[in-house]
C-alpha cells in the first residue's frame, strides 16, 4: 500500500524480523528492542525535486547540471548525499520514531555515502536496533542506537548512519 507525506508517495514497509507491538503513536524505550530489524519502506528518487534541493543546498556540477554532469567521473547526473539523507529522514521520522517519546537525537556517530544515488532511482530503508540502555541520569528515558541502511532496489547499500536517539520510557511500564 501506499502513503503520501508533502506530496510525495512511499510504499508501506512490512516491518522485519522483531515488529513494533505497539503503533508509532504509543511506541515508548521499551518497544525499541536490540536486535529487531524494520523495514520502512521505499520512495523513488525524482530528478527535478533533486536538483532543486542540491541547487539551494548543494550546487554542485553533479548534482545540478546533467549536461556537465556526464562530463564528470560520474558520467551522469547524481543526487545529494544530504538529499538522499533527507528521503531517509522521512521514513525514519514517520515509521520508526515515535510521535509521543521521541526527544530528538544528540547526534549521529558516523554517515557513510557508499555507492552514488541517481534519479530514478527507487531507495529502501532498514533500522536496525543495535543497543537500548536506560538513562542513568534521568530515569524517564532511555538511548536507543541504530544502524540505519539506504538501500538500491538491487538490495546494495548506497548509504548508512548510526543514529542516537533519546526515548521516553513508558510511564507505567
Amino acid at each position: 500500500s501506499l502513503a503520501s507525506f508533502g506530496g510525495r508517495r512511499y510504499t508501506r514497509g512490512i516491518m522485519g524480523n522483531s515488529a513494533f507491538t505497539e503503533p508509532g503513536g504509543e511506541r515508548y524505550f521499551e518497544d525499541y528492542v536490540a536486535g529487531s530489524v524494520h523495514e520502512l519502506g521505499t520512495v523513488r528518487v525524482e530528478e527535478d525535486e533533486a536538483i532543486d534541493f542540491a541547487r539551494r543546498f548543494d550546487p554542485q556540477p553533479f548534482h545540478t547540471d546533467p549536461e556537465a554532469a556526464k562530463e564528470t567521473v560520474f558520467g551522469g547526473l547524481i543526487v545529494s548525499g544530504w538529499y538522499t539523507v533527507s528521503l531517509m529522514m522521512r521514513l525514519y521520522a514517520g515509521r520508526y520514531l515515535s510521535s509521543v517519546s521521541s526527544l530528538g537525537s544528540p547526534g549521529v556517530d558516523e554517515l557513510r555515502w557508499i555507492k552514488p544515488v541517481r534519479p530514478g532511482d527507487e531507495l529502501s530503508v532498514r533500522v536496525s536496533v543495535l543497543e537500548t540502555r536506560r538513562s542513568r541520569s534521568k530515569p524517564d528515558r532511555g538511548i536507543v542506537r541504530s544502524l540505519i541502511e539506504v538501500l538500491d532496489r538491487r538490495g546494495e547499500e548506497v548509504m548508512s548512519m548510526r543514529a542516537v536517539n533519546l526515548v521516553l520510557r513508558h510511564p507505567e511500564r
